[in-house]
């Protein structure tokens, strides 16, 4: 398990838009995180005082960041990525702020290669499912070492 501060030691997002506040599982083929920041006034996301449903996409990107890390081989720097999609995206409801428990996010790798990876994700409050999508990450391309 990582909390919020071993977790913002591995991504770029930092401050309040860190959103992640564990992960409470993970191995090659998911990651499950919860977070409480949905409750948060000063949310970066939020809008007109408000976070709507679809926000929880990043939430989802912020797990499947975690999770490239994670994948990372030991010693070896991780490899930036971009969200290049979502397709298939579900909202089951408006907004996230005015639920009282905190969301899990559980993202499920479903193939990828050195350039890109495709995931499920799906995020929960109670048990109930909110929203649901597939997003393909791109990876950035390490540059190739020069020769001696």
């Amino acid at each position: 398990m990582l909390d919020r501060v071993a977790i913002a030691a591995r991504i770029p997002h930092q401050g309040s838009m860190c959103l992640l506040d564990a992960v409470l599982a993970w191995d090659s083929g998911q990651i499950h995180c919860r977070a409480s920041s949905h409750r948060q006034p000063d949310n970066p996301l939020r809008a007109a005082e408000r976070l709507g449903a679809a926000c929880g996409i990043e939430y989802a990107a912020q797990a499947m960041a975690v999770h490239g890390v994670l994948l990372a081989p030991e010693g070896a720097p991780p490899r930036p990525g971009y969200l290049a999609s979502v397709r298939s995206v579900q909202l089951a409801v408006d907004r996230l702020d005015d639920l009282p428990q905190d969301l899990d996010i559980v993202a499920e790798r479903l193939s990828g290669d050195e350039h890109n990876i495709l995931y499920h994700f799906r995020v929960e409050h109670a048990g109930d499912l909110l929203l649901s999508g597939r997003a393909a990450v791109m990876l950035v391309a390490q540059p190739e070492s020069s020769p001696a």
